[in-house]
């Protein structure tokens, strides 16, 4: 590839990383739809971004479902990581405008969110005292549950984050953004106990992993699957559902939309949304089973 099209893109991604603080991983699945792109600009021997036409694009994009046979999901990512590279060229003064701007994806049926419902999550919780990683697990659990926090967060915070007399949490998410969340009495006193147990200071993280140093997310996903076998949860348990399952019962007991959107830490209301929608088919789903005059003929 052509020396100033590559250094355009390596700029880009130390952009990513170092100015928005975007995730190892975020900053990976932009440089591999970039080095797609910039093989096709190889192949046209390209000299300059800006001699790159918008209908290229849509039919490099049409070449990676075809050919490739790209998922909706990926090549939808795919464009979203052209559309901010070209914006960022654009802000340079590498191009004069944007041609991604009109890329067209495919639709992408949106999946509503998997949840355990209020038993299932009381029953994977309550992780029986015992060792000392049964009492790092039960803290790690309610936490999850109680904050709705991502896994990249939960690894994140340290004990200096958490103030316990008032029940709160500042949490750093994405693009470095900063939140406080409340913690619930169940997971303080979890956390309390884990404490006593490890004797941190106020810079250790709050769960820690081997030798003391944070649990990485692999590490969390481990102890969730490890957890939902010994507690008896027979589904694919994972950090995401946690998230997804304080947001799905706050909402169902509250209807409050903008609480959750602040507590998860959404930019877009519309992202929150969805678990309205969860909420709905949970509601469809009892009137079917329970209305006399929904409930359907039984053969």
């Amino acid at each position: 590839m052509n020396d100033p099209l590559a250094g355009d893109v390596d700029r880009f991604l130390i952009y990513l990383r170092d100015e928005r603080r975007y995730s190892p991983s975020t900053v990976e699945h932009y440089a591999l739809a970039l080095a797609r792109l910039a093989d096709f600009a190889e192949s046209e021997a390209l000299q300059q971004w800006r001699d790159l036409k918008p209908a290229q694009l849509q039919a490099l994009l049409a070449s990676e479902h075809s050919q490739r046979r790209h998922s909706p999901a990926t090549l939808r990512a795919t464009a979203s990581a052209w559309r901010s590279f070209f914006g960022y060229l654009a802000r340079e003064g590498r191009v004069a405008s944007n041609p991604a701007i009109g890329l067209r994806s495919p639709k992408m049926r949106r999946k509503l969110p998997e949840v355990l419902d209020a038993d299932e999550m009381v029953q994977l919780v309550e992780v029986p005292a015992g060792d000392g990683q049964a009492v790092r697990d039960r803290a790690l659990l309610e936490l999850m549950y109680s904050s709705g926090l991502r896994v990249s967060e939960v690894c994140a915070v340290r004990w200096r984050d958490l103030d316990t007399s008032n029940g709160l949490l500042r949490v750093t998410g994405k693009g470095s953004k900063t939140r406080i969340v409340p913690v619930g009495a169940k997971a303080l006193a979890a956390l309390a106990a884990l404490r006593e147990q490890d004797a941190c200071g106020d810079d250790d993280p709050l769960v820690r992993g081997a030798r003391g140093r944070p649990l990485t997310p692999n590490g969390v996903r481990a102890r969730l699957r490890l957890r939902a076998q010994t507690q008896g949860v027979w589904k694919h348990v994972y950090p995401h559902l946690l998230r997804h399952s304080c947001a799905s019962h706050l909402l169902e007991s509250s209807g409050d939309l903008r609480a959750v959107q602040e507590l998860l830490g959404h930019a877009d209301i519309g992202t929150t949304q969805i678990y309205t929608h969860l909420d709905f088919q949970h509601l469809a789903k009892v009137y079917d089973a329970a209305h006399p005059r929904a409930r359907r003929v039984r053969e």
